[in-house]
């Protein structure tokens, strides 16, 4: 049995239905009308203990509804979950001392309090035995080069602070699984690049499951091994990042540095855009392979300076699929 099963759970919200006028307000004081809005259709995955999955897609597709139902917050309209064979919402007590989660920019921790004392109030919360609560506190605080702010009060920290702080929060507890919701969203590069390496550790050398849904692909590519792609409610797709790459990212560009006039006659091979003294060239994987592109360009009769290839991006990859709708 997986760790994380989800079976043909659907989430459906009532929506208020409001017309514009005075005369229609006035009348939803005494009746009020409602649409139902189903925010997740029937999605069915699993999660192996220890895995890190990436759940992408874009505001409104369900990632938060999701997330908020695996961690017991919210109760499924139909279909069933399991998380370590409980289920979230029946069992919240249980559920929560097996779990950590961090929402975007919300925060657990108390604003006027250094954060230490916020952690200490986690250690009776969750009663953490104390050699292991001072140990964990040490390596969590060394692995995100927490140790200059440890102290200060959550209100003088910066956002990238407060995020690296609600990490140690949610992980404090040895919990078997971590949701991450939009952990990175408004973080500088160098906060990103620190809570990226300290996710992949505790996922690696702990084995603690991993969740994580975010805009930033990257976040992504250098944390999952495996991405569920929630488009309209539903799961578009369910596999490896490479797997995925090779059934959607069939286009790559091709940029040539050289000094003279590149004239390309390939029905599959187009001119994107020049700066310079570079020529950039767009290409279909599945109508020309990139070694057959190479070497058409490199047999032109031009001095070629340089010669490199790019495939499409992740983010360039959803957007078009998301477009293509």
């Amino acid at each position: 049995m997986a760790f994380i099963e989800v079976v043909d759970v659907s989430k459906d919200y009532l929506v208020n239905k409001r017309e514009k006028g005075i005369i229609n307000n006035i009348k939803s004081l005494f009746h009020q009308e409602y649409t139902v809005k189903r925010a997740v259709k029937n999605i069915n995955f699993q999660v192996e203990k220890g895995e890190s999955v990436g759940y992408i897609g874009m505001n409104g597709a369900g990632k938060s509804t999701t997330i908020k139902m695996l961690s017991g917050i919210l109760t499924p309209t139909a279909g069933e979950i399991r998380v370590g064979n409980l289920v979230p919402y029946e069992k919240r007590q249980e559920n929560a001392r097996r779990m950590g989660v961090v929402f975007g920019q919300r925060t657990g921790l108390n604003w006027d309090l250094p954060m230490t004392d916020t952690f200490e109030m986690y250690q009776k919360m969750y009663d953490i035995e104390k050699s292991r609560f001072q140990q964990n506190l040490k390596f969590y605080i060394e692995l995100l080069g927490m140790e200059e702010f440890v102290n200060r009060p959550v209100r003088q920290l910066s956002l990238g602070e407060k995020m690296r702080a609600n990490l140690v929060a949610a992980l404090l507890h040895n919990p078997a699984v971590v949701y991450l919701d939009e952990p990175t969203v408004g973080l500088d590069v160098v906060a990103k690049s620190r809570i990226r390496e300290f996710i992949t550790e505790i996922n690696r050398q702990d084995g603690v499951t991993v969740m994580l849904t975010s805009h930033d692909m990257q976040d992504i590519e250098q944390v999952c091994k495996r991405i569920i792609f929630i488009h309209q409610g539903e799961i578009f797709f369910d596999g490896s990042i490479e797997d995925f790459r090779e059934s959607y990212g069939s286009s790559y560009k091709i940029k040539v540095r050289t000094p003279d006039t590149i004239a390309m006659r390939h029905p599959h091979i187009h001119l994107e855009g020049k700066e310079e003294d570079q020529y950039i060239f767009s290409c279909d994987k599945r109508e020309v392979k990139v070694g057959e592109a190479f070497s058409l360009l490199m047999s032109q009769e031009n001095k070629i300076f340089g010669i490199q290839v790019e495939e499409a991006s992740m983010e360039d990859i959803v957007k078009t699929i998301i477009e293509g709708d």
